[in-house]
C-alpha cells in the first residue's frame, strides 16, 4: 500500500460512481471591508471561492512512454482535477482512487511536457485507453467535487508564532488534507474533504483561538484594515505603551522610595499583564495543543523571574518582547502595503458606453464584451482591446517600462495603465478579478507560501530549538545546584538561558526578506512567484535563451536586396513584393513592408501557388514569377553569382529568397528576424553579474542561430532544436551549472519547466507566461533580467545575513547566560534588538532599484551581412 493510500485512509474511500458537480460549502465568513489604513476607501462583494481566472486551454491526452518503460497515458491536470497545482492533498486522493482500479499500476504528477499532467501507468491487456480516459475523468470529477480548496485572509496575527498555532490547530481537524498559514502575507490555504469537514468548522476553530478569517478579494493584499479585524491591530501598540509607562512608574517608585515596595511590585505585575497580554494568550493556545513556542518560552521566563522576586526583569522582558513584536508587525505591514499599492492603481469605476450614453459603473459590475471609454489622463479600469482611437499608454505599473507605448485599434491594454494622449474605446476582455494587475497582486501576496530552503531551514530549526531550550532550562538549574550555585541565582540564569536561546529573530529572518524582495521585483516589472524561486534564481550560473521572441522580436525584416547585373533594385523588389502581397506568410509580409518603406510601387500579382517550405509561384502580367529558397529551383542551373550571394547571406544569418521573372534571375533578398535593442548589453550585464555560461536554444537553422549568438555575445548556439531537444539541452547544461531558461512561455514551455528557474517574457499579455514560468518579466524588456538576478542575489545575501545575526546573537547570549555573564535585562535588550535588526535588514530590499546600464541600449537590428 502506497504512503498516499495510507494517508488517504483517514478520509475514507472514494467510490467511483456517477459524476457530481462540485458545490462550495456554505459559510458565514465575514466579508472584507476596507478601512482607513487601506488607503483606497472602497468596499466590494466577494466570491466565497476567491476569484475566477480566464479559462485555461485543456490539452488533449498524450501517450508518451512511462519513465521506466511501459504504457502510460498523460492527461492535463487542469482538465482532470481543476484548480490543482501540485501532488499533495487532493492529488493524493485522485492517485489513491485510480491506483485502486484494475489494470492501473501507478499514478503520479508529470511536468516534462512543460505543463502539469496526470501520468497513468497501465497494462494494455487489462484496460483500454478509452476506458482509462473515461475512468480518469469520472474519478477526477468526483475528487474535485468532494475535496475542495479554500483561501482566507487571517486577521489578528501578531507574530509568526500565531501562524504556527493556527496551522497546527487547523491541520488536526478531521477531514483536513493540507493547511498552510503564511504569516507575512496573512493567508490560510487549505484543502479539505467537504463530506467530513465544513468551512464553518474551520472558521470556528480559528475563532476559538482568537483570530478572524475573511475571504480575500482578487487584487488586494491587505487584511485587518477594517473594524472587526481582531484585537491585535487595535490594542497591540497601546498595550505596549501602557506596559512601558507602568514599568517606568514602578522603577521610579522603587528608586526614589515614593511608596512601599509592594506598590512597585504591583506596577510591575500590571506591566507584565499589559505587555504580555498577547504573548500569554499565544502561550496558552500553544500549551493547549501540547506545543512549545517562542511566546511560551518568554512567558515562562517572565513568570520565573517574578516568582523569584525579580519583578522588574520579568516586566522588562515582556515589555521589550511585545514592543519588538509590535514594531515587527508594523514593519511587515509596510511590505504588505507596498504590494497593496499595486492594486490601488486600478480605478473603482469605469465609463461604460451603453447605447448613446456613457455611464459610470463600478468595475466589478462591468461584463466581458462591454465597451468602456478611457479619457486622456485616466487610468484604464479593465483589461481589454482597443476598438476605436489611437494613443500612448504609460504601462510602468504593469510592465516597468519607463516610456509610454503607442497603442492602436486591435492592441491590448491593461488595467492600471495611464492613457496619455487621446480618448480610447476599449472592449473589455477580462473581468476586474481576472485582470493582469489583480493576478500579479495575488501572486505576489501568495509568494511567501512557496518557501525556499533557507525559510524551511529556519522553520525546522525553530520548531526543534524551542522544546530543547525549554528542556535545558529545566535541567540547567539542577546542574547549577549540584555545583553549589544558590537556588535563586540558578533559576535566574535558567531564565536568562530561555531568553537568550529563544529563536524570535530566526522565525522572522527569512519572511521579511522574501516579502520585501518579491514586492520590490513586482514594482520593477518582474513577477517572482515564491521564495523558493527567489532563492533558486540567486544560485543561477548559466542562462539558456530561446531565440524567437526572446533575443529577437519575432518579426522578420528585409535587410538585403542584391540585384543581379543589369537589374535595378526597383525591379527586383517591386516584382517580389507584387507576388508576396498575395501571401500571408511572415517572410512575405517582410518583403512587402520593405518595398513600402523604400517607396517602391509593386505591380499586381495573380494566380498564386504556394510550394510548402520552398516559396511561391505567381504571375505579374503575363510573366511567370518565382520567389523562394534554392530548393524551389532544384535541378536548375542558377547563375554562379546568385548562388554565391545566397551562401554569403546565409552565412550572415539571413533567410534568402531568389527572385526569377520570365526565366530571368533578378537577384536575391535577405530577410532576418529583428534583434532586440540592448540584447548585447543585457548579456554583458549578466556575465558581469556572475553568469558563467550563456547559450541559445533555437528551432531555427544553425547558421541563423550562430549569427544571432555572435552578435549578442553568447557562448554557444544550439540549433536546430525541437522542443524535446531543448529540454535535453537544458538538462545537459544543468549537470555543470544551475540553469535558467528564458523564453516566451508558450512554445518553449517544456524547456522552462525543465530548468531550475523558468523565466517568461511579456507576461502582461500572456496567460501562458503567468501560468508556466517561475519568474515573469511583465514587459518584453530583457533589461529586467539582470535586475531580477541582482535582486535575488541581494535577497539571498540578506537572508544569509539574517540567519547569521539570529543564530550568532543567540549563540553569544546562550554562552553568556550559561556562564552567568549577563543579566536578564541585558539579554532581553540584545535578543529583541536582533529581532528588529533582521526585520529592518529585510525591509531594505523594498528600496532596491535596477541599475542604469553602463552603455545605452542600441536600437533593434537584424543580422548584418558579412563583408563581401
Amino acid at each position: 500500500m502506497s504512503e498516499q493510500k495510507k494517508r488517504g485512509a483517514r478520509f475514507g474511500t472514494l467510490n467511483i460512481k456517477g459524476l457530481k458537480e462540485a458545490q462550495p460549502a456554505g459559510n458565514a465568513v465575514q466579508r472584507h471591508v476596507h478601512g482607513p489604513s487601506c488607503a483606497h476607501g472602497h468596499d466590494h462583494g466577494h466570491d466565497h471561492h476567491g476569484h475566477a481566472h480566464s479559462q485555461r486551454v485543456i490539452r488533449p491526452p498524450a501517450h508518451r512512454p512511462a519513465e521506466g518503460g511501459g504504457a502510460a497515458l498523460q492527461l492535463d491536470l487542469e482538465g482532470t482535477l481543476p484548480g490543482e497545482t501540485d501532488d499533495q492533498g487532493r492529488f493524493e486522493r485522485l492517485e489513491a482512487a485510480l491506483e485502486a482500479q484494475h489494470g492501473i499500476t501507478d499514478v503520479h504528477l508529470r511536468r516534462d511536457a512543460g505543463h502539469a499532467e496526470v501520468c497513468i501507468h497501465y497494462q494494455p491487456s487489462l484496460v483500454s485507453v478509452s476506458k482509462l480516459v473515461t475512468l480518469a475523468q469520472k474519478t477526477g470529477a468526483q475528487v474535485a467535487a468532494r475535496y475542495l480548496h479554500h483561501t482566507w485572509f487571517v486577521r489578528g496575527m501578531d507574530s509568526a508564532d500565531a501562524a504556527q498555532v493556527i496551522e497546527h490547530a487547523v491541520s488536526r481537524l478531521d477531514g483536513m488534507l493540507t493547511a498552510s498559514v503564511a504569516y507575512a502575507s496573512e493567508r490560510l490555504v487549505i484543502e479539505y474533504d467537504k463530506e467530513t469537514l465544513k468551512l464553518p468548522d474551520v472558521e470556528a476553530r480559528v475563532k476559538a483561538l482568537g483570530y478572524g478569517l475573511e475571504v480575500p478579494m482578487a487584487g488586494h493584499a491587505c487584511s485587518h484594515h477594517a473594524h472587526g479585524g481582531g484585537l491585535a491591530p487595535l490594542l497591540e501598540l497601546p498595550l505596549v505603551v501602557v506596559s512601558g509607562v507602568l514599568l517606568a512608574a514602578g522603577f521610579g517608585v522603587e528608586h526614589f522610595a515614593l511608596a512601599p515596595p509592594r506598590v512597585a511590585t504591583a506596577l510591575w505585575a500590571l506591566s507584565m499583564a499589559s505587555g504580555g497580554f498577547f504573548a500569554i494568550r499565544g502561550s496558552v493556545q500553544s500549551i493547549a495543543q501540547l506545543r512549545i513556542d517562542i511566546e511560551t518560552m518568554m512567558v515562562v521566563a517572565a513568570l520565573g523571574a517574578a516568582v523569584l522576586g525579580a519583578w522588574f526583569e520579568g516586566a522588562f522582558l515582556l515589555f521589550l518582547f511585545s514592543a519588538g513584536h509590535a514594531l515587527e508587525h508594523r514593519a511587515m505591514d509596510k511590505a504588505r502595503r507596498s504590494i497593496e499599492a499595486l492594486g490601488q492603481l486600478r480605478p473603482e469605476v469605469a465609463r461604460v458606453r451603453r447605447g448613446a450614453e456613457v455611464v459610470e459603473v463600478p468595475v466589478a459590475d462591468v461584463k466581458r464584451g462591454e465597451r468602456i471609454v478611457v479619457r486622456p489622463g485616466d487610468r484604464v479600469p479593465l483589461d481589454g482591446v482597443i476598438r476605436e482611437g489611437r494613443s500612448s499608454l504609460d504601462q510602468a505599473a504593469i510592465t516597468g517600462e519607463s516610456m509610454p507605448v503607442a497603442r492602436k485599434p486591435g492592441d491590448e491594454v491593461f488595467s492600471g495603465t495611464i492613457n496619455c494622449e487621446a480618448a480610447l474605446e476599449v472592449e473589455v476582455t477580462r473581468l476586474s478579478s481576472e485582470s493582469v494587475l489583480a493576478r500579479v497582486v495575488d501572486m505576489v501576496a501568495q509568494a511567501e507560501a512557496q518557501k525556499g530552503k533557507r525559510q524551511r531551514f529556519a522553520q525546522r530549526l525553530e520548531r526543534t530549538v524551542a522544546p530543547l531550550v525549554m528542556a535545558a532550562a529545566v535541567v540547567f538549574p539542577g546542574v547549577l545546584l549540584l555545583l553549589g550555585t544558590p537556588l535563586q541565582e540558578a533559576v535566574l540564569r535558567a531564565v536568562g538561558l530561555l531568553v537568550a536561546a529563544s529563536p524570535c529573530a530566526l522565525a522572522i529572518s527569512t519572511p521579511s526578506a522574501v516579502l520585501s524582495a518579491v514586492a520590490a521585483a513586482a514594482r520593477g516589472g518582474v513577477l517572482i512567484k515564491g521564495g523558493i524561486y527567489l532563492e533558486l534564481l540567486s544560485g543561477i550560473r548559466a542562462i539558456a535563451f530561446d531565440k524567437t521572441g526572446t533575443l529577437t522580436v519575432g518579426r522578420p525584416r528585409l535587410l538585403t536586396t542584391w540585384a543581379a547585373p543589369g537589374v535595378t533594385r526597383e525591379e527586383l523588389l517591386g516584382t517580389a513584393a507584387g507576388v508576396e502581397a498575395l501571401s500571408a506568410h511572415p517572410l512575405a509580409r517582410a518583403v512587402v513592408d520593405g518595398a513600402a518603406e523604400a517607396r517602391i510601387a509593386a505591380p499586381e500579382g495573380r494566380d498564386l501557388e504556394a510550394i510548402h517550405g520552398q516559396g511561391i509561384r505567381a504571375k505579374v502580367g503575363d510573366d511567370a514569377v518565382a520567389v523562394g529558397s534554392l530548393a524551389l529551383f532544384a535541378g536548375e542551373a542558377l547563375p554562379p553569382e546568385v548562388t554565391a550571394e545566397v551562401a554569403r547571406l546565409e552565412e550572415a544569418g539571413q533567410t534568402t529568397m531568389v527572385v526569377r521573372r520570365a526565366g530571368r534571375y533578378l537577384g536575391v533578398l535577405g530577410v532576418a528576424d529583428t534583434l532586440r535593442g540592448g540584447a548585447r548589453q543585457v548579456v554583458q550585464a549578466l556575465k558581469a553579474g556572475g553568469i558563467e555560461r550563456a547559450v541559445m536554444l533555437s528551432g531555427d537553422n544553425a547558421l541563423v542561430a550562430r549569427a544571432i549568438a555572435q552578435q549578442v555575445g553568447l557562448d554557444e548556439a544550439k540549433a536546430p532544436l525541437m522542443p524535446v531537444d531543448k529540454v535535453a539541452a537544458v538538462k545537459e547544461l544543468d549537470r555543470t551549472h544551475a540553469v535558467a531558461m528564458v523564453g516566451d512561455g508558450v512554445n518553449d514551455a517544456p524547456a522552462l519547466a525543465a530548468a531550475a528557474v523558468g523565466v517568461a517574457m511579456g507576461g502582461a499579455g500572456s496567460d501562458a507566461a503567468l501560468e508556466t514560468a517561475d519568474v515573469v518579466l511583465m514587459s518584453d524588456d530583457l533589461a529586467k533580467l539582470p535586475f531580477a538576478l541582482e535582486l535575488s542575489r541581494r535577497a539571498s545575501a540578506v537572508m544569509k545575513q539574517n540567519l547569521v545575526i539570529a543564530l550568532g546573537v543567540s549563540a553569544v547570549l546562550v554562552v553568556a547566560a550559561v556562564l552567568g555573564l549577563t543579566r536578564i535585562s541585558q539579554a532581553v535588550v540584545l535578543h529583541e534588538g536582533s529581532t528588529l535588526l533582521v526585520v529592518f535588514n529585510g525591509l531594505r530590499l523594498l528600496a532596491f532599484q535596477p541599475k542604469a546600464p553602463a552603455t545605452p541600449p542600441q536600437p533593434a537590428t537584424g543580422p548584418q551581412p558579412a563583408a563581401g
